[in-house]
């Protein structure tokens, strides 16, 4: 059993958050396609650069009572949401693993799939900047992962990739219709690749499950409504499996006992 003091777990809430904020940028400048360094964080209202001290993750939102020190306009409840939850994610991962390799290596694993959710939920697409090299960084570090051989990444990404390519396949040709996008097999193969082959059915059964359950419900009330049809993205769902799946490895022992 891994032996902690308090300061260690708000230590890494403190990161988190900080990892938190970047986000934030990330999720806000990357499907606009622009710099996530340059220029420094600022008001996305009236432009004004944001000095260090309003940009102290949940704090300085609560602090300024949630409006620009300048233009006085409202800032969204997603930023400090975002810094809030990814700090959880690093206390949570530090309380699975300790202060390890497997701490860093998941970390960045949470927060990428929190990352992937959020552009995913705005503008339903998966940038390959956060995929592609999330599958390299996912089979270099099944060098230190303690879920995981090299191997077992290995064929964790490549069947990630091809499974939920013939999933999407055999859904065309029922339905004739794009079910599922190159950015879900990309994000299966990164998740394949932290996870390990054997998380795959677990993850995307959750992910099938919720999204179902989440798709009926929306449809029913939309249609309601407004007389529409819509679409919902499938990464948050995918990452929200590998999520469960990481902290309770365990519920799945019942239902998928390999």
């Amino acid at each position: 059993m891994i032996s902690i003091s308090l300061w260690q777990p708000i230590a890494a809430f403190i990161f988190g958050g900080l990892i938190g904020s970047f986000l934030n940028v990330c999720a806000w400048r990357l499907p606009r396609e622009e710099s996530i360094i340059r220029p420094g964080s600022h008001c996305p209202k009236c432009g004004t650069p944001i000095k260090w001290y309003d940009n102290i993750p949940i704090v300085s939102y609560l602090f300024l009572r949630g409006k620009c020190r300048s233009c006085k306009e409202p800032i969204s409840l997603r930023y400090p949401i975002v810094e809030l939850f990814t700090g959880l994610l690093s206390v949570a991962v530090f309380l699975r693993f300790g202060l390890t390799p497997a701490y860093l290596g998941f970390f960045v694993f949470c927060a990428a799939l929190l990352l992937v959710s959020l552009i995913d939920l705005d503008y339903q697409i998966i940038p390959d900047e956060i995929s592609l090299p999330g599958i390299l960084v996912g089979l270099a570090f099944s060098l230190y992962n303690p879920l995981t051989t090299p191997l077992d990444a290995l064929l964790g990404a490549l069947c990630g990739a091809g499974g939920l390519y013939l999933l999407a396949e055999f859904y065309y040709f029922l339905t004739k219709r794009e079910g599922l996008g190159g950015g879900d097999l990309k994000l299966l193969a990164m998740i394949g690749a932290f996870l390990g082959v054997k998380s795959l059915i677990p993850v995307v059964f959750i992910a099938s499950l919720v999204g179902a359950v989440i798709g009926i419900s929306l449809s029913i009330f939309y249609r309601i409504r407004e007389k529409r049809t819509f679409a919902i993205p499938f990464g948050p769902f995918l990452s929200l499996g590998a999520i469960i799946y990481l902290f309770l490895p365990q519920l799945f022992d019942t239902f998928f006992p390999y």
